[in-house]
């Protein structure tokens, strides 16, 4: 019996050391990271939406517009071409890098926003919706953003190595 007992508090102690010596670890790495606010292009007049567009879901603070400006104008759509959405992300601060319309889409796996200029684009941000997972490749003539859930997938595709960027969204 007392054997017993020693083995039990000798177990206890040796897992009680290995827990606090964990947790140690793992604090000290985690305070010590510091996450930077995500930065977006800023937006034209043109592309300042109104007071009767819904808000978006988003982890984000928007600000509310100060004077109502003209919505922008929608793009032709094919079959296989969203509209974008009317709610253009927040600016942060201005870039250097703004050259185009910033346009977003929404999907079933998430939203994706570009910078789309006359003859390239660039990804302003994607963000998942709730239980997908996202990749993204890029190269120069084009960007593929990937969500997937278990076997459902969603890709957006910008492309622009034939002549002016356009966006296609595939279900897979």
């Amino acid at each position: 019996m007392r054997r017993g007992l020693v083995h039990v508090l000798a177990w206890s102690f040796a897992t009680g050391a290995a827990v606090t010596l964990s947790w140690w670890g793992v604090h000290t790495v985690m305070a010590g990271t510091v996450y930077d606010r995500p930065r977006a292009l800023p937006i034209t007049a043109a592309d300042a939406t109104t007071q009767e567009s819904k808000p978006l879901a988003s982890s984000t603070n928007r600000p509310t517009p100060s004077s109502p400006a003209s919505p922008s104008p929608k793009p032709t759509a094919t079959p296989r071409t969203p509209a974008p959405s009317t709610a253009p992300p927040k600016s942060t601060s201005p870039s250097p890098a703004a050259s185009g319309q910033v346009k977003g889409y929404d999907t079933d796996g998430g939203r994706v926003v570009f910078d789309i200029g006359a003859r390239d684009a660039s990804l302003v941000s994607a963000t998942p919706g709730s239980g997908w997972s996202m990749q993204v490749w890029k190269t120069e003539t084009w960007i593929r953003v990937e969500f997937s859930a278990g076997a459902d997938r969603v890709s957006v595709f910008c492309t622009w190595h034939d002549g002016p960027p356009r966006v296609e969204i595939g279900d897979y």
